[in-house]
């Protein structure tokens, strides 16, 4: 396997051979040194002028061969990436996949398997639908719920607003009434940026309404946004679980706006909505049941790999409507009445990125899921109330899932820049800057079951 690649006929790289069950285990060795690997570094990015001197050129018209591509990447690019399952890994929303998600994933890509349809992929979609279904319950919607793993939240919030438009252009239809000049959406102004980036695609305006200090969308708040702009109001998008700080809106205050108003009502779950799944913070989604829409990205809190959000519609035709391709191929697809994943979202070739989630719970039961979810719910409360005794620093809002944000007094913003790129140089954690209302802040993103009171401590420690 050393050296140059052999001279190929056209079938080679597909056959199977000597050479390519060489390359295969070597393949495999890697993966399974990795998935069992105690020990992986948080590694670091490396400027370009630096990875392109030691990476050099591997792509030519003879090829390195395998064991040489993969020397590159295993010694040279990988360590170049940061590794965003391990356990002081707190930035953005990190992610935490079980072992079993992850080897399945392998699997996933060697069946071969095609998950934008029934008619390709029938154990596949029951599969991941047996998975929707189950969320779908323990948020409360009814049984008939249903809809698609989609690659993220920012493709999941699209798609519902998508399907929200379209059901709200179908009721100006059916009732006679006028369009709207231009649509709008209503979000908090702490919302996440897809809903900005869907609105800027769908070409309608967002109405961002002000939260108020402890940055909490209440249903009062949305009633002006709603008898300001009227029918043109095709959606309300409330969330459960902000990036920046966890925060869950009044969902229940703003769900009952539905009776006075004929608005689409979606949850932007990304992160937080998993949250749902332990009783210790069940009761703060109250409301979520009457959503139409709602996402959830199992790449976060789930603890499946990337790259996976769920997205639910209380009504499944509604995106069905919304979102069903046609072309002359694709007719034995869409005229028949089986469930196609491809007619739920903005999306027509899919892989079935639902599977490793489902073959981690069926795996493990929903029970260690709620436990791991739990715990980081806990460990958030417990490293805000050391925040809270430390002299010098400040806890800037109550947690009330696994964020935690705080600042160190009298810090600017540069001081934690040089924080931060201390504490990833010496492979201590990775630990970002953010900001809130003008002051720069930092914050712990817990998700991840292996990530310890002792090592949010020592992380604190080094801000004296």
């Amino acid at each position: 396997m050393s050296g140059r690649a052999a001279p190929s006929f056209p079938a080679s790289m597909h056959e199977v051979s000597e050479r390519t069950s060489d390359l295969v285990e070597l393949v495999l060795r890697y993966a399974r040194d990795r998935i069992l690997s105690t020990e992986t570094p948080l590694d670091k990015p490396i400027p370009p002028i630096d990875l392109g001197r030691l990476a050099g050129r591997s792509i030519d018209e003879h090829g390195i061969g395998a064991d040489r591509a993969l020397s590159r990447f295993e010694h040279v690019l990988a360590p170049a990436c940061i590794t965003t399952d391990h356990p002081q890994y707190l930035s953005f929303i990190p992610t935490a996949p079980t072992k079993a998600a992850v080897a399945f994933d392998l699997v996933v890509s060697a069946s071969a398997l095609y998950g934008g349809s029934w008619l390709e992929g029938a154990g596949a979609v029951y599969a991941e639908n047996e998975v929707l279904t189950w969320l779908a319950a323990e948020f409360g919607l009814p049984s008939t719920a249903g809809g698609v793993f989609v690659q993220g939240g920012t493709l999941g919030n699209l798609s519902a607003l998508v399907a929200a438009r379209e059901h709200a252009r179908a009721t100006v239809a059916r009732d006679g009434t006028e369009t709207p000049q231009r649509w709008k959406v209503v979000c908090s102004a702490e919302a996440h940026s897809s809903i900005a980036s869907a609105a800027r695609v769908m070409d309608v305006d967002v109405v961002a309404v002000d939260p108020g200090e402890d940055g909490v969308l209440r249903g009062a708040a949305v009633r002006s946004a709603l008898d300001e702009y009227g029918a043109s109001v095709f959606a309300v998008v409330a969330t459960a679980g902000s990036t920046n700080f966890g925060i869950i809106d009044d969902l229940a205050s703003i769900a009952a706006l539905k009776d006075e108003f004929d608005v689409w009502f979606h949850v932007d779950g990304a992160y937080g909505l998993a949250g749902m799944l332990s009783p210790v913070a069940r009761n703060r989604f109250a409301g979520v049941e009457r959503a139409d829409s709602v996402i959830v990205d199992p790449h976060k809190w789930l603890f499946a790999p990337f790259d996976a959000c769920a997205l639910i519609y209380r009504d499944p035709e509604a995106g069905r409507r919304a979102h069903t391709q046609h072309a002359e191929y694709l007719d034995t697809l869409t005229e028949t009445s089986e469930w196609s994943p491809s007619d739920y979202a903005a999306h027509l070739t899919r892989r079935a990125r639902g599977l490793p989630l489902w073959f981690s719970l069926a795996t493990h039961g929903a029970a260690a899921y709620r436990e791991a979810i739990g715990a980081s719910i806990r460990l958030a409360q417990d490293i805000a109330r050391e925040i809270e005794r430390r002299d010098g620093f400040r806890l800037v809002r109550e947690p009330q899932l696994s964020v935690v944000v705080f600042e160190r007094e009298g810090w600017t913003k540069a001081d934690y820049a040089r924080w931060s790129t201390r504490l990833l140089d010496e492979q201590h954690a990775f630990v970002t800057p953010s900001s809130h209302a003008g002051r720069p802040n930092t914050r712990f993103a817990i998700v991840n079951p292996m990530t310890s009171f002792d090592q949010l401590t020592a992380i604190l420690d080094t801000m004296a």
